[in-house]
């Protein structure tokens, strides 16, 4: 197989396995406790880089799982310290549990004391996971506190802290190069159609280097606390290249407790698909606007079918490719203006919760309409990917090369481990 082959089946989801990028509508919502994040302040505060490192070197962890069914041996990644609990946040596909019940999580520190670790809460859909340290007391434990990630600017300098290929206690410096980016997504095609993954809001996009293994850890501003947590790079070539991407740290409060309370996470839930409005497909559908998100398709007894949203029922090619138009197009949500995913999922991830009511105005059959709709929990996985059949859940072959989904998967295997590659093509 051309190894070109592996090059670009990693190249966006090195290290998310949020494969695929259809659109569903989703977020997360509100945990009973929260911890609310310290307020940013300016940069008189900042710490030169050497102390800087000082500061948090004891927080910043190695996670490794010792897979024992990968005859490529253990997967690592990165984590910090939450708590003197001996709680642990990295990410999910770093730990993501396996068919093997003899997996073996071990944190180790920068002083190289090594300790076992039990998985205690996950959540796929953030790619966040809370694991607890074993066997160590409070005074080994130095946790990093969570900064305020919506007063970020792009501009700010941040630091990366992590194990890039096993390197322990390496730190890369940059800026904040975006905000509000979402993962997974494609900046240069939002026609979007293909698996039934989620999406996460709110992203934070560094050009501060960030290699394989520095996922799960901090991603810190100039005074030493969290801003995000490293989790994907994009990349042609399967290493850096510039643009790398964070889970933000009010994303991180609030999800990590309830982990650590109930060992999972409830998410908001619509279950619709659907498309930005670009000037192709505004055309297509005869609008003069591009704003909105167009309803391609609703999930059985979602809360967008009892509220009565309704699908495309036409379908049309665009940009060489099909899709269902005549759909209800949402302009605003609780009369805030949708011009594209982002805003419905970023107000969700905010502002929503299981239960809550939403108003939507959307455009039907060129009129005005308005709708009320009771935002339901998110289902799992399995029955996400059962009630759209239509819709496959693995990896097209590789343009040019003819290389099937099962040949990429053994490639997969053959070079990133089972586990890994069991999370990325969602077996």
């Amino acid at each position: 197989m051309n190894p070109k082959n592996v090059l670009v089946l990693f190249s966006l989801l090195l290290f998310i396995a949020l494969a695929g990028n259809q659109i569903s509508i989703t977020s997360s919502d509100h945990a009973s406790a929260q911890i609310p994040p310290v307020d940013n302040s300016t940069n008189k505060d900042s710490l030169p880089l050497p102390d800087l490192f000082t500061k948090v070197e004891k927080s910043v962890v190695q996670v490794t799982e010792q897979d024992n069914s990968n005859e490529l041996g253990s997967r690592l990644g990165s984590g910090f310290v939450f708590d003197k609990e001996g709680h642990v946040i990295t990410n999910y596909h770093v730990v993501v549990p396996g068919s093997n019940s003899n997996d073996e999580l071990q944190v180790s520190f920068l002083d190289g004391n090594v300790y076992p670790a039990e998985l205690v809460g996950f959540d796929q859909f953030a790619d966040l996971a809370v694991i607890k340290v074993k066997n160590i007391t409070s005074d080994k434990l130095m946790p990093l506190s969570l900064a305020n990630s919506t007063n970020l600017r792009i501009g700010e300098t941040v630091v990366a802290i992590g194990n890039p290929f096993g390197l322990s206690g390496s730190m890369t410096v940059g800026i904040v190069s975006g905000l509000g980016r979402l993962l997974p997504s494609n900046e240069n095609d939002e026609n979007l159609g293909t698996t039934t993954s989620f999406s996460i809001p709110n992203i934070i996009q560094t050009d501060a280097a960030i290699n394989p293994g520095n996922s799960g850890g901090p991603l810190i501003d100039t005074q030493g606390r969290v801003i995000g947590i490293n989790t994907a790079i994009f990349s042609n070539t399967g290493v850096y290249s510039g643009v790398g991407f964070a889970i933000p740290s009010n994303t991180i409060s609030k999800v990590v407790q309830s982990l650590i309370q109930t060992g999972s996470y409830h998410h908001p839930y619509i279950g619709i698909v659907g498309l930005g409005l670009t000037p192709d497909l505004a055309k297509q559908i005869g609008l003069t606007q591009t704003k909105g998100f167009l309803i391609t398709s609703i999930t059985k007894d979602s809360p967008a079918e009892k509220a009565d949203l309704r699908a495309g029922t036409t379908t049309k090619k665009v940009n060489g490719r099909d899709f269902d138009l005549g759909g209800d197009i949402i302009l605003k949500i609780d009369n805030r203006d949708v011009t594209k995913i982002d805003d419905i999922l970023a107000y969700l991830e905010s502002q929503k919760q299981v239960g809550d009511k939403i108003h939507l105005t959307i455009l039907r059959d060129n009129a005005i309409t308005e709708l009320d709709l009771v935002l339901g929990e998110r289902p799992s996985p399995d029955k996400i990917d059962s009630s759209i059949e239509d819709l496959p859940n693995k990896l097209p072959p590789q343009n040019g090369n003819g290389n099937s989904p099962e040949e990429l998967y053994d490639e997969c295997v053959r070079v990133a481990g089972k586990s890994f590659c069991d999370f990325l093509f969602r077996k």
